[in-house]
């Protein structure tokens, strides 16, 4: 439920062009996030609010690159490229954590994963050049491409650094990044208005803001919390790539996308390089 969900997020990027203007949607999804969960974990957040003022520096951090950066890229970048491609080059995901893990703790990278770090980032180059090799000789690829490419790495950023989070429950935790992202969006909301680039949303735009308030943004963090106390974050962890598994089946389900060739062979690359990195590659180091 957690991966169709955040699978969801890619298809109400491509959705929300011409509906909801972008930044719009970054700043909305938080503030209405802020609006409510906030009010019902207030207990947790007054119980803890001593660790997290302590900590506040590395929670806004948290927030303006994971969560603000992140979405605010990823719905830009549904204006140039494909709900498909936004999906399988999340799949990326994994593989630039275990890159970060190397460059912030010198996490040893056997060689398997290093194998799969490379089959990975093939399957990346292929959705980004559209399987044109003339494309990537040039470097002319689609700019959405390149700006979920770089969201991908903050959000990897983002998995790294939160193993040195602040010893709070996981959902007080989240309500805290949450409430920075919303602040850190607002800025991002006034320059949107500044540059003309705002426009009301449209019906669907609510429809799109409110699947992503209550999908993505509150019950996927619900579920995926609920998945961890009962099967462990290990298990719960490998699941999060099925979300470039779940996002081209939605996008041609729903919004008509053509599914491509060069797609499934992007697809094999990515989870085949998952799959080398994160169970061979542990394997031969064990």
């Amino acid at each position: 439920m957690t991966m169709l969900m955040w699978a969801g997020n890619s298809i109400a990027s491509r959705l929300a062009v011409g509906n909801i203007p972008p930044m719009t949607l970054t700043s909305l999804r938080w503030v209405f996030v802020c609006a409510v969960v906030p009010f019902l974990l207030r207990r947790q957040l007054a119980e803890h609010w001593p660790v997290l003022r302590q900590r506040w520096r590395f929670i806004a951090a948290m927030g303006a690159l994971g969560f603000t950066a992140f979405n605010a890229l990823m719905y830009i970048a549904g204006y140039s490229t494909t709900a498909i491609n936004i999906g399988i080059l999340q799949g990326a995901i994994p593989v630039f954590v275990l890159v970060g893990a190397f460059i912030a703790y010198r996490t040893p990278i056997a060689p398997l994963q290093a194998l799969g770090v490379g089959i990975t980032l093939l399957g990346v180059a292929v959705t980004a050049s559209r399987g044109d090799i003339d494309v990537l000789a040039h470097f002319r690829f689609a700019m959405g491409d390149l700006y979920m490419i770089l969201a991908c790495m903050l959000y990897a950023g983002y998995t790294v650094a939160i193993r040195q989070r602040p010893a709070v429950p996981s959902l007080v935790f989240f309500v805290a990044v949450a409430s920075f992202a919303c602040l850190f969006s607002l800025p991002l909301l006034g320059l949107e208005v500044a540059t003309g680039h705002f426009f009301w949303p449209t019906t669907q735009g609510w429809i799109i803001l409110g699947f992503v308030v209550l999908g993505p943004s509150i019950l996927a963090q619900l579920t995926f919390l609920r998945a961890v106390e009962l099967i462990g974050p290990g298990r719960a962890g490998v699941f999060v790539n099925l979300v470039p598994v779940f996002a081209p089946v939605l996008a041609v389900a729903i919004i008509g996308e053509t599914l491509h060739a060069y797609h499934a062979l992007a697809l094999v690359l990515v989870l085949s390089g998952i799959f080398i990195a994160e169970r061979l590659g542990r394997r031969g180091r064990a």
